[in-house]
């Protein structure tokens, strides 16, 4: 497998983690399990972040370089409105609390609709 093959598959993975964390969060807001669905949700956008930063050969190991490279790359750059920054940014403050869990997955859901085509292992370009 060719580096770029190598990665075009973790870049999908990282990208089924994100689907796959929207879904969890989704089960624990029906279950009234709020905090734990805030933080999937947080995960999702991470997650869908992380799969974008790697699109454009960029990784990083803690949460706070995904943070400030999501910035860099799509929010100061113009590729991304501003909301969806103020939107991560909430995200990552909100992750171990339950309020506006309900909002925050819809608009998580919305936040990799939008990131989606930025990343062209899925097949977005």
């Amino acid at each position: 497998m060719s580096q770029e093959q190598q990665r075009a598959a973790v870049t999908r993975y990282w990208w089924s983690k994100a689907e796959e964390s929207l879904t969890s969060a989704k089960r624990e807001l029906d279950a009234g399990s709020f905090a734990f669905a805030m933080n999937r949700i947080y995960y999702a956008a991470f997650y869908a972040a992380s799969a974008a930063l790697l699109e454009r050969r960029a990784s990083f190991k803690k949460h706070t370089g995904v943070r400030a490279a999501f910035h860099r790359e799509f929010i100061r750059s113009g590729a991304l409105d501003t909301k969806w920054g103020k939107f991560y940014d909430q995200l990552f403050e909100d992750r171990q609390e339950g309020d506006y869990v309900e909002t925050q997955l819809a608009r998580s859901r919305e936040f990799l609709n939008v990131l989606r085509p930025l990343v062209i292992a899925l097949g977005g370009r």
